[in-house]
């Protein structure tokens, strides 16, 4: 499973044969059932995890009762709670199982430890933070351009895997929609 890691590092920086054996002694692997918490709201975030196999969601609950998703991570994706993780606060998310998940995860200290050691890892991190950070603002501004139809459909086109694998009603929740709604523009197209 490590390898999937390395593999994933190593479309953005170079490793020596001693680092890809290193990093991974930083990580833990964790099975996940469905619908399985990794983290709650109202905790501490003390993990990043990365997704080797399945898909993982994080979403918060607003005033109303209602839960909102803000984000998915399929295979080869980092999630966590940044904001927490960072600054060892309570998080306003929940990070959850969408599907049986396999999940290698790193904590802060660890983390620390790992860029101590393999500097040439905040180049690899930056990276994927600028992309997870680009991605967030791209749904943000179509969120606030596009009619709901038109942000589902540049949404299937672009995303196809996720409207395969996602449940509707969450698929919904993080294209700002309810579930009729969705089933209704998936029935007029």
């Amino acid at each position: 499973m490590a390898e999937q890691l390395i593999k994933h590092i190593e479309r953005f920086i170079t490793l020596t044969e001693e680092q890809k054996v290193e990093i991974p002694k930083y990580f833990t692997c964790k099975e996940t059932g469905k619908k399985e918490s990794l983290i709650t709201q109202g905790a501490k975030c003390t993990h990043h995890f990365f997704v080797i196999e399945g898909c993982l969601r994080m979403f918060f609950i607003n005033g109303r009762g209602v839960e909102k998703t803000t984000q998915f991570a399929l295979e080869n994706w980092w999630i966590t709670d940044y904001a927490s993780f960072e600054n060892s606060t309570i998080t306003d998310f929940t990070i959850q199982a969408v599907e049986r998940s396999i999940i290698l995860q790193i904590d802060h200290c660890s983390q620390a430890e790992l860029l101590s050691a393999h500097p040439q890892l905040e180049r690899y991190f930056r990276t994927i933070f600028q992309r997870a950070y680009a991605a967030s603002q791209i749904r943000m501004k179509y969120i606030n351009e596009f009619s709901r139809e038109e942000f589902y459909l540049h949404f299937s086109r672009n995303f196809p895997v996720f409207v395969e694998r996602i449940p509707q009603n969450l698929l919904a929740s993080f294209l700002n929609m309810t579930p009729e709604y969705l089933s209704e523009i998936k029935k007029s197209l």
